[in-house]
C-alpha cells in the first residue's frame, strides 16, 4: 500500500519540528554572546601579554587602575583579569564566568560578565551578583620590577 498525501505531509510536519528542537537545544553556548564572540575591556585595559612591560610580563602595574582590574592575555593564551584592589596588591583571575564560561570584563570596581549579569568582586572574585554562585578561578600572579608577572 502506498502512502498517502496526508501521511508523507504529517510525517514531513512531524520531521520539521523535531530539526527546529534540535536546533533550539543546539543553538549558542548558553552563556556566550551571539555575536562578536568576547566581551570588549574597559577603557584602559590592555588585551596582550607584553603591553609596554617587560619581556614575558602580563602587563605593567602602572596600567592596573587602583580599585580595579584589566584584561590580559597570558603566555599560553588564556584572557586573564588582573586587579589591584589596594595600591601595590595585585590579584588574578580567569576571566570565564564561572556560570556558563563567558568572558568576564573590567566593570569599573567590579568585573562583569556580559552574558547573564553575573557581578564579581574585585578583590575577592567571589560573585557579588547571580546567576553565578561560585567565585572566579584564581590564577597567580607577582609584581616584579613595575610588572606583573604569570607567578
Amino acid at each position: 500500500m502506498s502512502p498517502t498525501r496526508r501521511h508523507v505531509l504529517t510525517g514531513a510536519a512531524g520531521a520539521a519540528a523535531g530539526a527546529c528542537l534540535l536546533a533550539a537545544c543546539g543553538a549558542s553556548g548558553g552563556d556566550r554572546p551571539a555575536e562578536g564572540g568576547a566581551p570588549e575591556p574597559d577603557e584602559g585595559a590592555t588585551t596582550g601579554g607584553d603591553d609596554g612591560a617587560g619581556s614575558g610580563a602580563l602587563t605593567a602595574l602602572a596600567d592596573v587602575p587602583v580599585g580595579g582590574a584589566v584584561l590580559v592575555t597570558s603566555s599560553s593564551g588564556l584572557k586573564v583579569l588582573v586587579a589591584q584592589p589596594v595600591e601595590g596588591e595585585v590579584v588574578g583571575y580567569s576571566s570565564v564566568c564561572t556560570h556558563q564560561g563567558c568572558t568576564v570584563a573590567p566593570a569599573g570596581s567590579e568585573l562583569a560578565c556580559p552574558c547573564h549579569g553575573s557581578v564579581f568582586d574585585v578583590a575577592t572574585g567571589e560573585p557579588l551578583e547571580g546567576p553565578a554562585t561560585e567565585p572566579l578561578v584564581p590564577f597567580e600572579v607577582r609584581v616584579e620590577g613595575g610588572d606583573v608577572l604569570e607567578a
